[in-house]
């Protein structure tokens, strides 16, 4: 392969050679979009008064110049910044291997770590949730992609693009890839699902989309963005005065630590989610009183039969 990254290779060359190799090719498309979009913002980040960080040479960047920039996508909030340095990192690490760097300065910033989240949806805030997004038709999509994401435990990012071939309304089962690891998911369709998907197909049923924008745009009903997703969400919670700290990506944890309340074990949680190991669920578990009053009950009655 000819060499077209060297030392003196502006940062955002060296991201544009990246995003040409097989690595970043054999990535899925989401996952393409995403590295894309957070290289952009690395490379426009200004670190040197007007000179933003995509226009200098590799063999000019230094810890410093890093370090700047990631206090600056920390302001967007630490999971955001450290995502960013993530993509980067890869970047850099691959500019390592044509000798265009000697080493990584990103890999000399100390990332900010984050709490996990343990915030979760009660029964009674979805149920409170879907009842109000489902009386407005400009919000049916969105509550659609909330009633998936919730009962099936998956990514909102999969929902958002679900297509109807990958529902199967007469054996009530959904059948799809997930998007971030390609592994294959199949699901049953609960009675009040089915209903409401079998509605959503009476008015979407010319184009491929489960849950698409209840508006055009160019002619084309195409799927929501993340972050009109989480503009509608909040639009229906304001309506109903729901917590604020309600958000999207913490209907999969509700419903792996609901399933773990009823004494599903990880193997079954896992084939719901599609996690590849046991070690990949823990960071949705979370201690619960009822989880501690369902282990201890099951515990003691165990003890009075002996």
């Amino acid at each position: 392969m000819k060499q077209v990254v060297t030392p003196t290779s502006k940062l955002s060359e060296a991201c544009k050679y990246y995003m040409s190799s097989p690595s970043y090719c054999a990535l899925k498309g989401n996952t393409q979009k995403d590295y894309s979009i957070n290289l952009n913002k690395a490379c426009d980040t200004k670190v040197e008064g007007n000179k933003q960080l995509g226009n200098i040479k590799l063999k000019y960047l230094r810890y410093k110049h890093m370090s700047i920039a990631y206090e600056q996508w920390t302001v967007k909030g630490i999971r955001s910044a450290n995502y960013i340095a993530t993509c980067l990192s890869i970047v850099l690490n691959h500019s390592i291997k044509f000798e265009a760097l000697t080493h990584n300065p990103m890999s000399l910033v100390k990332k900010s770590k984050t709490k996990p989240r343990k915030v979760m949806w009660q029964p009674d805030q979805v149920k409170l949730f879907l009842d109000t997004a489902y009386t407005d038709f400009r919000w049916r999509s969105i509550g659609l992609i909330v009633q998936m994401a919730y009962q099936w435990g998956q990514r909102i990012g999969d929902m958002r693009t679900l297509t109807w071939d990958s529902i199967d309304f007469k054996n009530k089962r959904l059948d799809y890839e997930q998007s971030k690891r390609g592994v294959d998911v199949h699901l049953p369709i609960r009675d009040d699902l089915l209903a409401m998907l079998a509605v959503q197909k009476e008015t979407f049923d010319f184009q491929e989309y489960v849950a698409p924008r209840t508006k055009p745009i160019a002619g084309a009903y195409t799927p929501y963005n993340i972050d009109e997703i989480h503009i509608l969400i909040n639009e229906v919670k304001d309506e109903v005065n729901l917590p604020i700290e309600l958000q999207a990506r913490d209907l999969r944890r509700t419903a792996v630590v609901e399933m773990v309340e009823e004494g599903v074990d990880l193997l079954g949680i896992m084939q719901v989610t599609g996690h590849k190991s046991p070690q990949s669920v823990k960071p949705y578990l979370v201690n619960t009183f009822s989880g501690a009053s369902n282990a201890l009950e099951r515990r003691f009655n165990n003890d009075d039969k002996h």
